[in-house]
Protein backbone atom coordinates (compact mmCIF):
# COMPACT_ATOMS: atom_id res chain seq x y z
CA UNK A 1 0.00 0.00 0.00
CA UNK A 2 1.42 3.40 -0.73
CA UNK A 3 0.91 6.18 1.60
CA UNK A 4 -1.22 8.85 1.82
CA UNK A 5 0.05 12.15 0.49
CA UNK A 6 0.58 14.85 2.89
CA UNK A 7 -1.59 17.58 3.85
CA UNK A 8 -1.64 20.39 1.89
CA UNK A 9 0.33 23.59 3.61
CA UNK A 10 -2.34 25.83 5.35
CA UNK A 11 -0.90 29.58 4.15
CA UNK A 12 -2.69 32.89 6.03
CA UNK A 13 -2.31 35.98 4.12
CA UNK A 14 -2.27 39.00 5.80
CA UNK A 15 -2.56 41.82 4.14
CA UNK A 16 -4.69 45.97 4.15
CA UNK A 17 -4.61 45.80 0.28
CA UNK A 18 -7.51 43.47 -0.53
CA UNK A 19 -6.28 43.12 -4.33
CA UNK A 20 -2.76 42.56 -3.51
CA UNK A 21 -3.70 39.81 -1.00
CA UNK A 22 -6.09 38.54 -3.79
CA UNK A 23 -3.49 38.74 -6.19
CA UNK A 24 -0.92 36.49 -3.76
CA UNK A 25 -4.03 33.53 -3.47
CA UNK A 26 -4.17 33.11 -6.87
CA UNK A 27 -1.00 32.71 -7.63
CA UNK A 28 -0.83 30.49 -4.41
CA UNK A 29 -3.62 27.94 -5.60
CA UNK A 30 -2.27 27.14 -8.57
CA UNK A 31 0.03 25.18 -6.34
CA UNK A 32 -1.51 21.66 -5.25
CA UNK A 33 0.35 21.56 -2.02
CA UNK A 34 -0.77 24.69 -1.12
CA UNK A 35 -4.12 25.75 0.55
CA UNK A 36 -5.06 29.28 1.49
CA UNK A 37 -6.87 29.55 4.66
CA UNK A 38 -7.96 33.11 4.62
CA UNK A 39 -6.64 36.40 3.30
CA UNK A 40 -7.57 38.68 6.33
CA UNK A 41 -6.75 42.45 6.31
CA UNK A 42 -4.66 43.77 9.12
CA UNK A 43 -2.66 41.50 12.26
CA UNK A 44 -5.14 42.35 14.78
CA UNK A 45 -7.56 39.62 12.79
CA UNK A 46 -4.98 37.25 12.19
CA UNK A 47 -4.13 37.33 16.16
CA UNK A 48 -7.83 36.44 16.85
CA UNK A 49 -8.25 34.07 13.93
CA UNK A 50 -5.28 31.85 14.46
CA UNK A 51 -6.50 28.86 16.40
CA UNK A 52 -9.47 28.57 14.12
CA UNK A 53 -7.88 28.73 10.86
CA UNK A 54 -4.50 26.70 12.34
CA UNK A 55 -2.18 28.26 9.49
CA UNK A 56 1.35 26.23 9.28
CA UNK A 57 2.64 29.71 7.44
CA UNK A 58 1.49 32.99 7.43
CA UNK A 59 2.22 35.43 4.82
CA UNK A 60 2.34 38.95 6.51
CA UNK A 61 2.91 42.39 5.68
CA UNK A 62 4.30 44.79 8.14
CA UNK A 63 2.82 48.00 7.65
CA UNK A 64 -1.45 47.94 8.72
CA UNK A 65 -4.07 49.29 10.58
CA UNK A 66 -5.33 48.15 13.51
CA UNK A 67 -2.01 45.77 14.29
CA UNK A 68 1.64 46.01 12.27
CA UNK A 69 3.01 42.63 11.09
CA UNK A 70 5.67 42.98 13.99
CA UNK A 71 3.00 43.10 16.75
CA UNK A 72 1.23 40.38 15.27
CA UNK A 73 4.55 38.05 14.99
CA UNK A 74 4.94 37.97 18.77
CA UNK A 75 1.68 37.52 19.16
CA UNK A 76 1.41 34.84 17.30
CA UNK A 77 4.35 32.92 18.27
CA UNK A 78 2.87 33.06 21.75
CA UNK A 79 -0.29 31.59 20.58
CA UNK A 80 1.02 29.15 18.35
CA UNK A 81 4.88 28.41 18.23
CA UNK A 82 4.75 26.44 15.66
CA UNK A 83 3.74 28.97 13.39
CA UNK A 84 5.88 29.86 10.60
CA UNK A 85 5.83 33.66 9.69
CA UNK A 86 7.09 34.85 6.83
CA UNK A 87 7.18 38.72 6.46
CA UNK A 88 5.86 39.42 2.43
CA UNK A 89 6.26 43.33 2.24
CA UNK A 90 7.57 46.19 0.26
CA UNK A 91 9.89 47.42 2.01
CA UNK A 92 13.88 46.45 1.36
CA UNK A 93 15.76 48.33 4.39
CA UNK A 94 18.20 47.28 6.50
CA UNK A 95 15.92 48.61 9.54
CA UNK A 96 13.02 46.70 8.81
CA UNK A 97 14.66 43.22 7.86
CA UNK A 98 16.39 43.19 11.06
CA UNK A 99 13.23 44.18 13.37
CA UNK A 100 11.18 41.24 11.60
CA UNK A 101 14.01 38.91 11.98
CA UNK A 102 14.37 39.96 15.36
CA UNK A 103 10.48 39.48 16.06
CA UNK A 104 11.14 36.20 15.41
CA UNK A 105 9.57 35.97 11.33
CA UNK A 106 11.41 33.04 9.74
CA UNK A 107 11.77 34.90 6.39
CA UNK A 108 11.57 37.75 4.73
CA UNK A 109 10.16 38.29 0.96
CA UNK A 110 10.09 41.40 -0.95
CA UNK A 111 6.76 41.74 -3.07
CA UNK A 112 7.89 41.91 -6.27
CA UNK A 113 9.88 38.53 -6.55
CA UNK A 114 8.39 36.10 -8.51
CA UNK A 115 5.89 34.25 -7.65
CA UNK A 116 8.16 30.75 -7.73
CA UNK A 117 10.42 32.83 -4.94
CA UNK A 118 7.25 32.98 -2.77
CA UNK A 119 6.88 29.40 -3.36
CA UNK A 120 10.28 28.76 -2.75
CA UNK A 121 9.97 30.54 0.55
CA UNK A 122 7.32 28.90 2.05
CA UNK A 123 8.88 25.64 1.17
CA UNK A 124 12.01 26.83 3.06
CA UNK A 125 10.60 27.59 6.31
CA UNK A 126 8.07 24.68 6.11
CA UNK A 127 11.53 22.90 6.89
CA UNK A 128 12.42 24.64 9.58
CA UNK A 129 15.40 26.96 7.85
CA UNK A 130 14.99 30.91 7.64
CA UNK A 131 15.01 31.91 3.75
CA UNK A 132 15.50 35.92 2.75
CA UNK A 133 14.89 36.48 -1.12
CA UNK A 134 18.25 38.20 -2.77
CA UNK A 135 16.92 41.74 -2.17
CA UNK A 136 16.75 41.82 1.09
CA UNK A 137 19.98 39.90 1.30
CA UNK A 138 21.62 42.83 -0.54
CA UNK A 139 20.11 45.31 1.79
CA UNK A 140 21.26 43.98 5.31
CA UNK A 141 24.77 43.05 3.61
CA UNK A 142 27.04 40.20 5.46
CA UNK A 143 24.56 38.75 8.13
CA UNK A 144 25.10 36.46 11.22
CA UNK A 145 23.81 32.55 11.22
CA UNK A 146 20.23 34.44 12.76
CA UNK A 147 19.98 36.56 9.57
CA UNK A 148 21.13 39.95 11.50
CA UNK A 149 23.40 42.15 9.94
CA UNK A 150 26.88 41.04 11.16
CA UNK A 151 28.53 43.52 13.61
CA UNK A 152 31.79 45.10 12.95
CA UNK A 153 34.45 44.45 14.99
CA UNK A 154 34.64 47.65 16.25
CA UNK A 155 30.82 47.13 17.06
CA UNK A 156 31.22 44.06 18.49
CA UNK A 157 34.15 45.81 21.35
CA UNK A 158 31.71 48.00 22.01
CA UNK A 159 28.99 45.41 22.77
CA UNK A 160 30.81 43.97 25.07
CA UNK A 161 31.55 47.17 26.80
CA UNK A 162 28.00 47.96 27.04
CA UNK A 163 26.91 44.79 28.25
CA UNK A 164 28.82 44.84 31.00
CA UNK A 165 26.34 47.81 32.19
CA UNK A 166 29.26 50.95 31.22
CA UNK A 167 27.84 54.23 30.42
CA UNK A 168 28.41 55.92 26.67
CA UNK A 169 31.00 58.19 28.88
CA UNK A 170 32.79 55.01 30.16
CA UNK A 171 33.06 53.22 26.92
CA UNK A 172 34.34 56.37 25.78
CA UNK A 173 37.20 56.99 28.38
CA UNK A 174 38.04 52.68 27.65
CA UNK A 175 38.85 53.08 24.20
CA UNK A 176 39.61 56.58 24.01
CA UNK A 177 37.28 57.61 21.44
CA UNK A 178 34.44 60.49 21.57
CA UNK A 179 31.12 60.05 23.63
CA UNK A 180 29.47 60.95 20.35
CA UNK A 181 31.40 58.09 18.38
CA UNK A 182 29.64 55.68 21.61
CA UNK A 183 26.75 57.01 20.32
CA UNK A 184 26.74 56.26 17.22
CA UNK A 185 28.23 52.66 17.27
CA UNK A 186 25.00 51.85 19.74
CA UNK A 187 22.79 53.24 17.31
CA UNK A 188 24.34 51.07 14.65
CA UNK A 189 23.90 47.73 16.84
CA UNK A 190 20.60 48.16 17.99
CA UNK A 191 19.24 48.69 14.76
CA UNK A 192 21.43 45.29 13.66
CA UNK A 193 20.21 43.58 16.20
CA UNK A 194 16.41 44.98 16.35
CA UNK A 195 16.82 44.93 19.76
CA UNK A 196 16.51 48.79 21.85
CA UNK A 197 17.07 48.31 25.51
CA UNK A 198 20.37 48.10 27.44
CA UNK A 199 18.96 44.89 28.87
CA UNK A 200 17.98 43.18 25.23
CA UNK A 201 21.84 43.83 24.33
CA UNK A 202 22.64 41.78 27.56
CA UNK A 203 20.76 39.10 27.18
CA UNK A 204 21.95 39.18 23.05
CA UNK A 205 25.90 39.21 24.58
CA UNK A 206 25.15 36.22 26.80
CA UNK A 207 23.16 33.94 24.43
CA UNK A 208 25.79 34.47 21.77
CA UNK A 209 29.40 33.86 24.12
CA UNK A 210 29.87 37.98 23.60
CA UNK A 211 30.18 37.92 27.81
CA UNK A 212 32.19 34.62 27.63
CA UNK A 213 35.37 34.99 30.19
CA UNK A 214 35.10 38.40 31.08
CA UNK A 215 34.79 37.61 34.25
CA UNK A 216 32.01 39.81 35.12
CA UNK A 217 28.79 37.37 34.42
Amino acid sequence: MTNPPAPPTRILIVDDHPMVAEGIRALLETFPDLEVAACLTNGREAVDRLIELAPDVVLLDLNMPHMGGLTATELILERAPATRILILSMHDSPEYIGAALSHGAMGYVLKDVPTEDVKDAIDTVMRGDRYLCDGAKAAIGPKTRDGREALTEREQTILLELAQGKSNKDVAQVLGISVRTVETHRKNIRRKLGISSTAGLTRYALENGVLQGTGHF
